[in-house]
């Protein structure tokens, strides 16, 4: 019979809730942290506490941020008249990481799915549509995941953005970078095909 220890199985159990980490993650997470010294367990749970406490969503795009406004929307040198709906604020991250678009960003804080019920009132649509009572966004591009539900995320939002007046295109998908043709599936490939463009 296997010895169980309340709260070390406890800790384990909140550990199993992370994404990605199963059963015997969790088991090894949770012996580490209770190795760890104690003003680094204090430490690392101050920071969860902490964290959890003082981020918050921008109150202009949605984005996380521990301020009223995030980084991109206080920076004086982004282009206005451009934005890029993303589903999360790691979507955000890799596409400031290519540091090519120069626009701002919204972030629906997921996509629409109603098999597991989230509908579009569940995301940051009505804050979406809020932003262009002002007139100056002319451009937003759909940078949904290629999924099932970021596709039919981003066909929603094009139908409720284009009577606005604003250009809504969408990323292009294909073949990345160093791949092999003969290696890519029929749907990569659909998409390459359809977002070639002129050399």
């Amino acid at each position: 019979m296997e010895q169980q220890i309340a709260p070390l199985a406890r800790l384990a159990e909140q550990f199993g809730k992370l994404p990605g980490i199963g059963r015997k993650s969790a088991q090894r997470l949770a012996y580490f942290t209770l190795n760890m010294p104690p003003e680094e367990a204090k430490a690392f749970a101050d920071a969860i506490v902490n964290a959890r406490n003082t981020v918050r969503r921008c109150d202009v795009c949605c984005d996380l941020t521990d301020h009223e406004l995030c980084a991109v929307c206080r920076g004086a040198k982004r282009d206005g008249t451009m934005i890029c709906v993303v589903e999360d604020s790691r979507d955000v991250m890799a596409i400031e990481r290519t540091r090519e678009y120069k626009g701002l960003y919204h972030v629906l804080h997921g996509v629409i799915s109603p098999l597991n019920g989230i509908g579009p009132e569940v995301l940051c649509v009505k804050e979406l549509l809020r932003r262009f009572e002002d007139g100056l966004v002319r451009e937003v591009i759909m940078a949904t995941n290629p999924t099932v539900e970021g596709e039919a995320t981003a066909m929603y939002l094009s139908r409720l953005l284009k009577p606005l007046g604003v250009t809504v295109s969408r990323l292009a998908y294909g073949v990345p970078v160093g791949a092999d043709l003969e290696y890519a599936d029929e749907v990569t490939l659909a998409r390459a095909l359809e977002g070639r463009r002129a050399l």
